[in-house]
């Protein structure tokens, strides 16, 4: 199940696309419910209080949940997918709109890395993960910005190579920005740390080659 991957969709504008494979799995949270019917995409499952998409829809694996619970759409879904044995998930949705749930989110993808899995924020172009004393590898083929944020106090030891600034043995502080707005070159970048860190890069969904989904079943 390790290489199979779980789309979780909230409620967005589909500016970029999904493209599940077989043994993928597909999360309409809430609001995502409209966006999937919109794009011709039926869900395995659907599960919310249902408070953003206005109604309760029909679907032979509707989970219901109540509006006043400790847990967001996001978290409740990705605990689903953790429980059908999904390590992998792929989250859109879950950038802008409210601060408040990005930042929620952002928390929850933390959470889920201490627990063993891989999760990417997806919106408006930008990708957002969490790494944990670990190296990251890049592909080689992104363009931009990449910016981390220490995501637990300090973070040590974080070395960047092959970015336009390096760094090496740093530490990176929660109340400093030294690591904001580094720049892509040619070669595949690699972020190590001793820490938790926040990793935040524009992903040209158009071109999927050397993309997270042509490189989902691996590290980037």
């Amino acid at each position: 199940m390790n290489n199979k991957v779980c789309y979780i969709i909230g409620a967005c504008d589909f500016s970029e696309s999904i493209s599940p494979f077989d043994g993928d799995y597909v999360i309409a949270a809430d609001g995502g419910y409209k966006s999937l019917l919109e794009n011709g995409i039926k869900p395995n499952a659907v599960m919310g209080d249902f408070d953003s998409l206005g109604y309760i829809p029909k679907h032979e694996n509707l989970i219901k949940h109540p509006t006043e619970k400790d847990d967001t759409d996001t978290a409740l879904a990705l605990n689903y997918g953790f429980s059908l044995g999904y390590r992998k998930f792929l989250i859109f949705g879950g950038i802008g709109g409210r601060l408040d749930h990005t930042l929620a989110n952002m928390q929850t993808i933390l959470g889920m890395k201490r627990r063993g899995c891989e999760c990417y924020l997806v919106g408006n172009g930008t990708v957002i993960t969490a790494i944990e004393n670990e190296s990251f590898t890049f592909s080689g083929n992104e363009k931009g910005y990449l910016s981390l944020f220490a995501a637990n106090g300090i973070a040590q030891g974080v070395t960047l190579v092959n970015l336009k600034y390096p760094l090496d043995n740093a530490t990176l502080y929660p109340d400093i920005t030294l690591a904001v707005s580094n720049e892509f070159i040619t070669e595949k970048a690699t972020v190590t740390t001793k820490g938790a860190l926040y990793m935040l890069w524009y992903e040209d969904f158009k071109d999927k080659e050397g993309s997270i989904y042509e490189n989902k079943r691996c590290n980037i």
